[in-house]
């Protein structure tokens, strides 16, 4: 998976599948990858009072943002337009008004610069950020890669860069989505998912199997045959149990919090190891927004440490869990002899 005998090679990655204008160059010398500028322009002060990510707001924004994101890059990159060979940019899956104003500044800019650009799926970009930084990258197939985020839950078996077969996924609410949803109903801010985590590692709440908690909540077809997720029940659970409790003290929030985060964690992590187990896979690896919770990293190094048969286990930096686009630019790499003119988006795109 090493860029062998490759060098020379700058690549500008652009995303805009959601709420983030990112844009990075990375550069292959001497068949290593090396990001040299990695951009990012959050909005999340924007979406905070609709408790999730207005489109048209987040459409406005990536219109404003890329230009000035785009000279950014460079000049961390140190390097001029010119120097790029070729773009990457996300066309998909993601909100269609925000892909489009990725898609059009990289055809204006291909069309300026004269360069080609490469479509880059999402999903695989977040699973292609767990090559970022390993020199050279050790990852064995078959893989098992769980991607999580706010709007994906998946399950994928790779055999391979670009071969891939989609195993388990999200009948409804996307892991991500369900701690945006119980946040909100605890009171808490948007993202959801980091407001639980902080106030669930206050109360030094690990496993259920260490405390006893005071509330428990559903483990949504965790137990079932199949590897796909469904995380609607536990975000109603938590509806109900709010509205039964009626007052909420800091204590008991705190409590909650820890258990909604945990439901979360040993579904992903009981699904994810079953499926490993069964496809007799070399390597698990995460990807996604949720990727960076600290208790989900920790849980699955523990969980994969004790087994007992020999797994590889990646998580990609905390940086490139989020949305990015260094991880664009890497896989717009792996996919850079399939170059096309007339680009579009496609919100639904699998992997």
């Amino acid at each position: 998976m090493a860029a062998k005998n490759i060098k020379g090679i700058k690549i500008l990655g652009i995303d805009t599948s959601c709420d983030d204008t990112a844009i990075s160059v990375m550069e292959i010398r001497n068949s290593k990858f090396e990001i040299r500028s990695n951009v990012v322009s959050s909005q999340v002060k924007l979406h905070q009072k609709y408790g999730g990510v207005y489109p048209s707001l987040a459409k406005r924004e990536h219109q404003k943002n890329l230009p000035v994101v785009f000279r950014k890059a460079l000049r961390q990159a140190q390097g001029k337009p010119n120097d790029i060979d070729f773009i990457g940019v996300t066309n998909g899956p993601g909100l269609e008004p925000c892909l489009w104003q990725g898609i059009n500044f990289a055809k204006d800019l291909a069309e300026r610069l004269k360069k080609p650009i490469v479509p880059v799926n999402h999903i695989e970009a977040h699973i292609l950020a767990n090559l970022i930084n390993r020199r050279p990258p050790s990852i064995m197939f078959p893989v098992v890669a769980l991607v999580v985020s706010g709007g994906h839950t998946q399950l994928i078996l790779m055999r391979g860069i670009g071969k891939y077969k989609l195993i388990g996924e999200t009948r409804d609410d996307a892991a991500g989505e369900c701690f945006d949803k119980t946040a909100r109903i605890l009171g808490l801010s948007y993202p959801g998912g980091p407001a639980i985590a902080k106030i669930a590692s206050l109360g030094n709440l690990v496993s259920k199997k260490e405390t006893k908690f005071p509330v428990s909540l559903p483990r949504p077809m965790m137990h079932q045959k199949n590897y796909d997720f469904s995380f609607s029940g536990l975000k109603t659970a938590v509806l109900y149990k709010a509205r039964e409790l009626k007052t909420i003290n800091y204590k008991l929030k705190t409590e909650l919090c820890a258990e909604i985060q945990q439901a979360i964690i040993d579904v992903l992590l009981y699904k994810t190891i079953k499926a490993a187990k069964n496809y007799k896979a070399r390597s698990i690896i995460l990807g996604g927004g949720v990727a960076a919770n600290d208790e989900l990293r920790k849980q699955f190094k523990l969980k994969i440490k004790n087994l007992k048969f020999k797994i590889n286990f990646f998580v990609p930096g905390r940086i490139y869990c989020t949305d990015n686009a260094a991880m664009v630019a890497i896989t717009a790499f792996y996919h850079r002899t399939q170059k096309v003119k007339n680009i579009k988006a496609q919100a639904d795109l699998q992997i």
